[in-house]
């Protein structure tokens, strides 16, 4: 049985109390560096609020950064893991913070990142093992972004492979996983059909083509939510993208039947 604690900060996670996310992850900062300018950071926050986003994903310290009352209607989910596109690799995540750190900062859940087929997998997957001990220990959802990255890896968007990749999440004691998604873009449900917890599809088309569509098209799959970032923080208008995103996780799709999944059988790859 889950802990109230658990329960509630799980609740917190659906604005719409309907077990569905819409969650923008923050955290490229770290990986990629800055995302927009520092003076911008808590407009960027205000506008993703302000579009209905259910949680953000940032690191410790951008979480003590910003003022608390932005997040008055939207989940903090803080991530533990952290590499940088100048390692000498960049699958290899490690931790950087840890699940009492990210209570005293008022988390609703804390995020872990493992690249299956990479050199350092072994470490990633004990890394989350114990990531998930802590979490039981302090009612503290967990996220895991398990992705297919590495030398080992033939084809990421296989969904057997992917379909692995969310039981892996779940053995370890996981409540969500955010991965990547399946092509055919169809092929998502069997990913979703042989998880035990809640999928959360990772990133959009980086083609610019139409990502509202995109998120209607994988949510159809069965997909719990999506976890969108560099689509959304990099987008004209935050706000009014988040807006519609939401309207599609959350029940209101604006889109017509002939614009739907087959228009992404081709995708190529996802930004997260």
């Amino acid at each position: 049985m889950l802990k109230t604690g658990k329960l509630l900060r799980l609740r917190r996670l659906s604005l719409a109390g309907d077990d569905r996310h819409l969650l923008v992850p923050l955290d490229h900062s770290v990986s990629d560096g800055p995302i927009v300018p520092a003076d911008k950071w808590d407009d960027l926050l205000r506008a993703l609020v302000a579009g209905g986003a259910d949680g953000i994903i940032v690191h410790k310290g951008r979480a003590r950064a910003f003022a608390p009352d932005i997040l008055r209607s939207c989940a903090l989910v803080v991530h533990l893991s952290a590499s940088t596109a100048r390692s000498a690799d960049v699958h290899a995540k490690v931790l950087v913070a840890d699940v009492e750190e990210a209570l005293r900062l008022g988390a609703d859940a804390v995020s872990v990142h493992v690249n299956i087929g990479s050199d350092t997998e072994a470490q990633q997957l004990a890394d989350l093992g114990a990531v998930a001990r802590s979490c039981d220990a302090w009612g503290m959802p967990l996220i895991a972004m398990v992705y297919p990255r590495g030398p080992r890896i033939e084809d990421p968007r296989d969904p057997d492979l992917l379909a692995h990749l969310a039981n892996v999440a779940a053995d370890l004691g996981a409540d969500m996983v955010k991965t990547s998604v399946a092509l055919p873009i169809d092929r998502m449900a069997e990913v979703v059909a042989n998880s035990p917890i809640p999928v959360l599809a990772a990133g959009g088309p980086p083609d610019g083509s139409d990502l509202v569509e995109y998120g209607a098209a994988v949510m159809a799959t069965g997909c719990q939510g999506l976890a969108i970032g560099r689509r959304i923080f990099s987008a004209p208008s935050p706000a009014a993208l988040v807006s519609r995103l939401s309207a599609v996780v959350h029940g209101g799709s604006t889109i017509t039947d002939d614009m739907s999944m087959p228009k992404y059988s081709t995708i190529v790859a996802g930004v997260a």
